[in-house]
């Protein structure tokens, strides 16, 4: 890959990014989309050929980091039946199919990182193509929730209001899906914070009425995230970086906000985090959230503020755009979604456009100019 110098001396899309030891060729990454693939009742949580192709396409399109989707790290941190898991050797073995293929066919050496997630309260939901909406019931294979309290999301199924040895399970869960993602050969993992799902259920004063230790005051209610950081830590090595994505926004009124967002930043690299994905919402149903294309880099920017690297994502499509925000320093990294999903090579085409060169797998070279 060659890169053209910055006038402006501030890194572009294509220039190159140091996480602790791990070297990415570019700062154009794929953000995580559940794909709600797995078979639910013969390999529950098991990635599949689906996966595979799904992922396998962006490291042949020149992404430099492909972030999975969620992987729930137990059963009943699932969204959906159908959702992936890390918390079986059977996953793990699947998902080290899956970093295989990438790491020996990605067009500039690209790298991957696992989602690992908990639902909390949003799970057991039926999955968006299932022609069913809110909470599958037991007789379906759904199962019962938990959630910092027992207040429904919406019309979901009521959770159960998590016990203190629920919630040092819940720690100790992600540990050890940490250390499956290890064998599984990722080159990093992200801690899934944001969207309603669990540790975000505990970081939002809308959602977390608790008044234990783990509720009430803005410490409390960052504790979980923490706890379960420090212990994704302690089973990642030293030189692996770690990811946390997060909600930097509730949309309403009391809830979470980018002021707040950065301190949980600065919080969680102290405990070892070395880069936040910024997103928002998903915590409270019908929030007015202002949609728009790179609606949520100005929160990106504010969470950058508190010195740890982040990344904007959220209908960022444009490369001219995706430039923009990394040479005006208003985030690290630029995360593609529904862009890669219609453009599989999204990065070759978006770097031809900008002036630089990502060269293809030698398969793929015939195609000429993107």
């Amino acid at each position: 890959m060659t890169s053209a110098a910055s006038p402006s001396g501030a890194p572009g899309l294509f220039d190159p990014l140091t996480l602790r030891s791990l070297e990415l060729p570019h700062r154009g990454w794929v953000a995580a989309m559940c794909q709600y693939s797995c078979d639910p009742v013969g390999a529950p949580g098991v990635p599949t050929d689906w996966h595979l192709v799904h992922l396998g396409q962006f490291a042949l399109g020149g992404a430099a980091l492909i972030i999975t989707e969620a992987a729930a790290v137990s059963p009943e941190g699932m969204i959906s039946p159908r959702d992936a898991g890390l918390y079986t050797r059977e996953q793990a073995a699947a998902w080290r199919r899956i970093n295989d293929f990438i790491h020996g066919h990605g067009a500039v050496g690209t790298k991957t990182a696992v989602q690992l997630a908990h639902a909390g309260r949003k799970a057991s939901t039926y999955w968006p193509f299932s022609g069913k909406r809110g909470s599958v019931p037991e007789a379906e294979g759904g199962w019962q929730t938990l959630g910092p309290t027992d207040e429904a999301f919406d019309a979901y199924a009521a959770p159960r209001a998590m016990t203190e040895e629920d919630i040092q399970q819940v720690i100790r869960d992600f540990g050890a899906a940490a250390g499956l993602a290890v064998d599984a050969g990722f080159d990093t993992m992200e801690i899934h914070a944001a969207h309603g799902y669990l540790l975000h259920q505990f970081l939002s004063p809308l959602v977390n009425t608790r008044t234990d230790g783990w509720g009430g005051s803005e410490e409390a209610r960052f504790r979980l995230t923490l706890e379960v950081v420090r212990a994704v830590r302690r089973a990642i090595p030293e030189t692996m970086p770690l990811l946390l994505r997060i909600s930097a926004s509730d949309w309403t009124a009391g809830g979470l906000d980018g002021d707040t967002s950065a301190r949980l930043a600065k919080r969680a690299a102290e405990e070892g985090v070395d880069f936040v994905d910024v997103s928002s919402g998903g915590a409270i149903p019908g929030a007015a959230i202002p949609v728009g294309p790179g609606y949520q880099v100005s929160l990106a920017e504010e969470v950058r503020s508190s010195g740890v690297p982040t990344g904007a994502v959220g209908l960022i499509g444009d490369a001219r755009q995706a430039e923009e925000i990394i040479r005006g320093e208003r985030a690290d990294v630029v995360l593609i979604a529904r862009a890669a999903l219609r453009d599989p090579h999204w990065w070759m085409r978006a770097a031809q456009e900008l002036g630089h060169e990502l060269v293809p797998a030698p398969q793929y070279e015939r195609a000429g100019a993107y």
